[in-house]
């Protein structure tokens, strides 16, 4: 007889047994995920908003700011509610999404960060084949 057992869900580690713990938990990353958002969405309204800041650099910063918001929105909305309603449960195909997103947005962060600095040593090291 063969084995049939199959995985549906995982069950995550808490961060803290007692509910007080828990609720001060899902404040401070309530607090942490909206100032991220207030951040990164004032900077791209600057950017996007004001003329003069359409420059190669602020459009790296712009979806910079883009991507922040993509890698905060992969696991901090599912750890709150973790933390609110008391589960620790997390299906196979949603812990898969998260690694997914998380692994793709943090390889562009990294591969936009490179670009980025390689525009500043041209802008530095080279400044009249810089063109602004």
């Amino acid at each position: 007889m063969p084995n049939s057992s199959s995985i549906s869900e995982f069950l995550l580690l808490a961060l803290a047994d007692t509910r007080q713990l828990q609720l001060l938990h899902f404040w401070l990353l309530l607090g942490i995920y909206l100032a991220a958002l207030l951040g990164n969405g004032l900077i791209s309204t600057a950017v996007a908003c004001d003329h003069r800041l359409h420059t190669p650099m602020y459009f790296f910063l712009l979806n910079l700011a883009l991507l922040d918001l993509g890698c905060i929105s992969t696991t901090l909305p599912k750890a709150m509610a973790n933390a609110l309603w008391h589960t620790r449960a997390i299906s196979y195909a949603g812990c898969a999404a998260q690694v997914f997103f998380l692994l793709f947005f943090f390889s562009a962060e990294y591969c936009l960060l490179t670009m980025m600095s390689y525009d500043r040593y041209v802008a530095i090291c080279k400044p009249l084949h810089y063109g602004t």
